[in-house]
C-alpha cells in the first residue's frame, strides 16, 4: 500500500513563546507539547489539529539549518512534512526520479524515521518524508 498524508506544517520562528500566543491562545490549538531537538538544534512547540499538529520550530543556536533559514528569510513556512508507509521505497524511488535530496539515508528520533527532500526538487518547498515506526 501507498498511502501518504500530511503529518505537520513546520513554521519557523523566533520565539516560541510569542508564537504561541496566536497559534495556541488565539486560535485554540491544543498544546501537545515542548521538545528540544538536540539533533536538529531546535525547540519545538506541537500544536494539534484533527488529522496533522503545526509545528513551531525555533533554533537553538545560530549554526543550525533552522537558524541560517530564519536569519536568511524571516519567520514563516519553513517545510511541509508527508508521512509515508515505507521511507526507504520513497527515498529510492525519488533518488531514481533525479529528486535532490538532503538526506539520502532516513535519520532516526524516538523510533520515527525521517529525511528532507531539497527544495530545488519540489519547486521551492522544503518537504520532509516521515514514517511513523520503524518496521
Amino acid at each position: 500500500m501507498n498511502e501518504m498524508r500530511i503529518n505537520h506544517l513546520a513554521v519557523v520562528v523566533d520565539d516560541l513563546d510569542s508564537a504561541l500566543v496566536f497559534w495556541r491562545d488565539g486560535l485554540g490549538l491544543p498544546l501537545g507539547g515542548r521538545e528540544d531537538v538536540p539533533a536538529e538544534a531546535v525547540e519545538v512547540a506541537f500544536l494539534e489539529l484533527e488529522n496533522a499538529h503545526i509545528e513551531l520550530v525555533r533554533p537553538a543556536d545560530d549554526e543550525s539549518g533552522v537558524a541560517k533559514y530564519l536569519a536568511k528569510r524571516g519567520a514563516g513556512m519553513h517545510h511541509v512534512c508527508i508521512e509515508v508507509d515505507d521511507i526507504h521505497a520513497k527515498l529510492k524511488q525519488l533518488a531514481e526520479a533525479g529528486v535532490e535530496l538532503i538526506n539520502e539515508t532516513p535519520r532516526e528520533r524516538d523510533g520515527r524515521l525521517y529525511a528532507f527532500v531539497h527544495p530545488k526538487s519540489t519547486g521551492g518547498v522544503l518537504v520532509e518524508l516521515y514514517q511513523r515506526s520503524v518496521a
